[in-house]
């Protein structure tokens, strides 16, 4: 008998054989597609063989599974029916699936005003909160990134990124002129924007603005924003970092910018939000959907003002 925790594994195994495809898989789940390989493989390492196998059109069941896989799909297609008859009697509960540096750093400091408003809705984020974690899609998924066919989703904002760094670092690199101010002084990059095709990475920075810096490339290397800061709070260097997510940080003194605001550059990628599309009827998901447009409007409104260059 398979251990309930690889309830999540077989879910992501049927569906990708279902649809040949980890990426269709993944877009049914509201998950990476490297999210839905690694469940597959917890389970294959589990059981001990090997589950699918690569044909020429896609994801093919191994042999090993052909026997069990109509056993596998009957048995989530129940499931899927009483969920559906369940979710009538799941009250006001919104499931999230979100980038966790957009989580932490904008809409958990958020969150208490929508709150505040609906005291009577739950929230479950990344699998945590005040409702319980369920099987199938997520009512919201929040990424960054660019359009993609077919994809119907909000966008929320693009990012100005632009140097930071600690406080007591703006003051030691104030002494220096900007040409050589950055000249052995550690650089922190930021990989979360590695795929925007605007070129946010130090060698592109260097070069835009005529700033000397042997070996852009070399540094402490970080995927998470918070990581990168706290890097930065801890005066191991300067960062690339967009603004719309640590606008509360910059106002309040815990980092700082060393080069003026006018060197940094929009993010071609933004932050997007893509809904259920059964969202019709389901008034607590249309609320928070208002509310999120309205807050991300606020965040790209404060941050074009701030920087004095339109996003457009």
């Amino acid at each position: 008998m398979v251990a309930p925790s690889y309830l999540r594994s077989l879910q992501a195994l049927e569906l990708a054989v279902r649809k040949e495809s980890f990426v269709a898989a993944a877009e049914g789940l509201g998950i990476t597609p490297a999210a839905v390989g690694q469940r597959v493989k917890a389970l294959e390492d589990y059981l001990g063989v090997e589950l699918l196998s690569r044909g020429r059109t896609g994801l093919r069941p191994a042999p090993s599974l052909e026997a069990a896989l109509p056993h596998l799909t009957r048995g989530f297609e129940a499931l899927e029916a009483a969920a559906r008859e369940l979710e009538l009697q799941r009250g006001h509960e919104l499931h999230i699936a979100a980038a966790s540096d957009f989580v932490e750093l904008w809409l958990r400091p958020r969150l208490h005003r929508f709150r505040s408003e609906h005291p009577n809705i739950r929230f479950n984020i990344n699998g945590e909160g005040d409702a319980p974690m369920r099987l199938g899609r997520v009512d919201c998924e929040i990424s960054f990134g660019g359009p993609r066919d077919g994809v119907v989703a909000d966008l929320l904002f693009r990012d100005f990124v632009v140097p930071i760094t600690s406080p007591e670092n703006v003051r030691r690199t104030s002494q220096i002129v900007a040409e050589t101010r950055l000249e052995g002084f550690p650089l922190v990059h930021l990989d979360f924007y590695k795929d925007d095709p605007a070129g946010l990475s130090w060698p592109d920075w260097v070069l835009a603005n005529g700033v000397k810096r042997t070996g852009p490339e070399r540094g402490m290397r970080f995927r998470r924003m918070t990581a990168a800061l706290d890097a930065v709070a801890a005066d191991a260097g300067v960062t690339l970092c967009g603004l719309a997510l640590i606008g509360d940080q910059l106002e309040s003194g815990q980092v700082g910018l060393p080069f003026p605001v006018g060197t940094g550059r929009w993010s071609a990628h933004g932050f997007r939000a893509r809904f259920r599309a059964d969202i019709e009827g389901r008034r607590h998901v249309q609320r928070f959907r208002a509310w999120l447009l309205a807050e991300s409007a606020a965040t790209a409104s404060a941050l074009e003002a701030s920087v004095g260059v339109s996003s457009d």
